[in-house]
């Protein structure tokens, strides 16, 4: 019992290490204003539309890897979507980003699962006891409705289902088809930037974005899937 402590404390802080050494890399790599000026970007999507062009199964199987990793390591996606959707566009950029997002955090709950269960358990679990009642009547429809409901930060989303027992197959499926409405939000939302940026050589104001269709319609179903989560959330945390 003692050896085992000691190896899943030994694994923890490798996966600490591995984020550490992930974000020390990426930043000793790219400063905040190099990554978010306009020809920073610019400059990257002529360079990823030359991959792209040139093996577009290269590129996607890299970042579906890519994507796998980042969540595993860091919980969150919305970055991965955007820019999967402005390196592939919404459809395919969607299925990519979706794919690598629920192996990610599949991953990460096997992870949680198995270091972490009496941390989250003893954490989280007063707080969401209804909904360990709700899983045990029919737990794929149960994950499905929390995982496109959110209403918790996705880091926190991905590892709690460990105080409810979720299987792997349910989580996994749930995951992808309970997170892909949001997804394809997003990613279209990064479509629509690529779009902007593209045909435009300066960057545009805040104005000419909202305006433009290919922000605001994006932006539009997101404000209509809030507000559909918001009546679902009612029912499914408050049932």
């Amino acid at each position: 019992m003692e050896k085992m402590k000691k190896v899943k404390i030994f694994l923890g802080l490798f996966y600490l290490i591995l984020i550490s050494g992930f974000l020390f890399f990426f930043f000793s790599k790219f400063t905040l204003d190099e990554i978010s000026s306009y020809q920073f970007i610019q400059a990257n999507r002529d360079y990823f539309f030359q991959i792209k062009e040139t093996n577009l199964i290269l590129i996607s199987l890299i970042f579906l890897i890519g994507s796998i990793i980042f969540v595993l390591m860091l919980g969150f996606g919305s970055p991965v979507a955007l820019l999967g959707g402005f390196i592939f566009g919404k459809w395919i950029g969607t299925l990519i980003v979706v794919f690598g997002l629920s192996i990610g955090a599949t991953f990460l709950y096997i992870f949680a699962n198995y270091f972490l269960k009496d941390f989250i358990r003893d954490k989280f679990l007063h707080k969401f006891k209804n909904l360990e009642k709700k899983f045990k009547k029919n737990e794929l429809i149960y994950f499905f409705l929390y995982r496109f409901v959110g209403g918790i930060p996705f880091q926190l989303a991905n590892v709690l289902p460990v105080i409810f027992n979720v299987s792997i197959k349910n989580y996994l499926i749930g995951t992808f088809t309970g997170t892909m409405p949001s997804l394809f939000i997003i990613v279209s939302l990064g479509s629509g930037i690529e779009k902007i940026v593209n045909n435009n050589k300066q960057a545009p104001t805040i104005v000419d974005l909202l305006f433009s269709p290919e922000i605001y319609i994006p932006i539009s179903f997101f404000i209509l899937l809030i507000l559909i989560t918001i009546i679902i959330k009612k029912i499914f945390y408050n049932t």
